[in-house]
């Protein structure tokens, strides 16, 4: 890794793209679509890795919802407070289970959700 967390998306999906674009416009996370990820980086993926974005990071690995909640924690439109607030929610049992069906919900919508942002050529910075 190169110490700067990379977010990895699905650059196949209109709106998934417009959401990595956004990063690069808001954050210094690397930023790179399934079809150009490393092999390197595909190791450290989970099993369902098609299914979903993720941030790496040199420690960890962020999945789902996690993945955009710590990607979002890492850019300029977060709130200041932001990371005090997600451990606030952290400490209620049904935090992460909501966080991951709000996730899949949008996820699930994709179509939908390109049809108000897209963009159709991949984004990558790295």
């Amino acid at each position: 890794m190169s110490g700067t967390p990379t977010f990895v998306y699905d650059d196949d999906c209109g709106f998934c793209t417009w959401c990595a674009q956004q990063l690069v416009d808001h954050s210094d996370l690397d930023v790179v679509g399934f079809s150009d990820i490393t092999d390197e980086e595909r190791e450290r993926l989970p099993e369902d890795w098609e299914d979903g974005a993720h941030l790496l990071t040199d420690e960890q690995v962020y999945s789902f919802g996690e993945a955009i909640e710590q990607a979002f924690a890492r850019s300029d439109v977060a709130p200041p407070g932001t990371d005090d607030a997600v451990g606030f929610f952290r400490q209620f049992r049904d935090y992460n289970r909501l966080r991951e069906k709000l996730y899949r919900e949008a996820a699930e919508r994709r179509d939908l959700w390109g049809h108000l942002v897209r963009q159709e050529e991949p984004v990558r910075r790295s």
